[in-house]
């Protein structure tokens, strides 16, 4: 048992305190007995006999009536309405509330430990429910976007005697959009199924340079349009034990961004290696590169640190690509420099025990 655990299990009335309740009855039991004898020694009137040990002992009951009521507010009470109070405010949506601990960090106890567990609710609630925020607002911009882009064209269309070649350019355009817009509803479903647990990953033994192979011939016309020069670098065969459905997101994610933000005639390489029970992917380009600013924030939902690209993408794919490895147990790093080029390198074990793999 850990010294937080048994923390918990102490309590806020230790058996010294009922020590010293029966201290003070046995002493005051005592001062009774003095009393009756000094009664009966001086021979006072009947009355008098009856009226001091009841005030005496009036005074006693008080006294320890006060003690007691005091002692449970300052240490069960008072706290416990403050915990009331805070829990009431965060009800409210309230999530600055923070409740001091009692007592200094080495004389905790379990309603200490209850506050700082509360703190610590609190502070996630309201990161949750800034997340959420920022969520919402960005997907009501992201979907607002193409809605828009969709509209205007259907209004162009609706205009007389347009051209054929007007037409076609118009009904791209809204096709382009209706595309894009799809592609961002269906990343959002992924990644809330990919969070809420609603996907369970399918761990399975698979050759992994096949997939990377089938995956970087998916993008042949792109290369072949944008006169880059891909070269591919792999061994015959690397297996790896993991989901293939979910990895095959993260390759073609990562394949897109590379050839998406280089430039023509630029080149983009696929590396792939073995060291022991690591393999290890890169995918690199010579493409604008990515800030140190940005670095920082490229897997963040919605964030797209080129907005010269913006309308190719939505800021999901990195995110989803980032998901997928955190269950497989893999890891994802970038290297960049601005001007000259991105590196995104993957980590993956050859086969991940059920204790290290991490909890969607």
């Amino acid at each position: 048992m850990t010294r937080r655990e048994k923390k918990r299990l102490e309590t806020r009335f230790p058996p010294s305190l009922f020590a010293i309740y029966l201290g003070i009855l046995l002493l005051m039991s005592g001062i009774h007995t003095g009393l009756v004898t000094l009664v009966n020694e001086y021979q006072w009137n009947s009355l008098i006999q009856i009226a001091i040990p009841v005030v005496y002992w009036t005074l006693v009951s008080a006294g320890l009536t006060i003690f007691t009521r005091h002692k449970i507010i300052k240490t069960y009470d008072r706290p416990m309405k403050e915990l009331a109070r805070a829990a009431d405010q965060v009800a409210k949506g309230d999530f600055s509330v923070y409740i001091p601990p009692l007592h200094t960090s080495n004389h905790h106890d379990y309603l200490d430990l209850m506050f700082l567990d509360f703190n610590k609710m609190v502070a996630e609630l309201g990161s949750i429910e800034t997340m959420r925020t920022d969520f919402i607002a960005n997907v009501s911009h992201e979907i607002k976007t193409p809605l828009a882009v969709i509209q205007n064209y259907a209004q162009l269309l609706q205009k007389p005697n347009l051209t054929r070649e007007e037409e076609e350019t118009y009904t791209a355009a809204i096709l382009d959009s209706t595309h894009r817009l799809s592609a961002l509803i269906t990343n959002i479903l992924k990644l809330n199924k990919l969070e809420s647990q609603q996907i369970t990953p399918r761990f399975e033994a698979y050759d992994l340079c096949r997939q990377l192979s089938d995956c970087a011939l998916g993008f042949e016309s792109v290369w072949e349009n944008k006169d880059i020069e891909f070269e591919a670098d792999m061994e015959d065969r690397a297996t790896i034990y993991a989901d293939e459905s979910l990895m095959e997101l993260v390759w073609n994610n990562l394949l897109s961004n590379a050839f998406k933000f280089t430039e023509p005639g630029g080149s983009v390489t696929l590396r792939q290696t073995s060291d022991g029970d690591m393999v290890t992917v890169e995918v690199s380009d010579t493409g604008c590169g990515i800030s140190q600013k940005a670095r920082e924030h490229i897997f963040d939902k919605f964030y797209q640190g080129d907005t010269s690209h913006a309308m190719e993408g939505n800021g999901l794919g990195l995110a989803l690509a980032l998901r997928v490895l955190q269950i497989m147990g893999a890891s994802i790093k970038v290297e960049s420099e601005e001007g000259k080029g991105t590196t995104f390198i993957v980590q993956i074990p050859v086969r991940v025990s059920e204790e290290d793999k991490i909890t969607v």
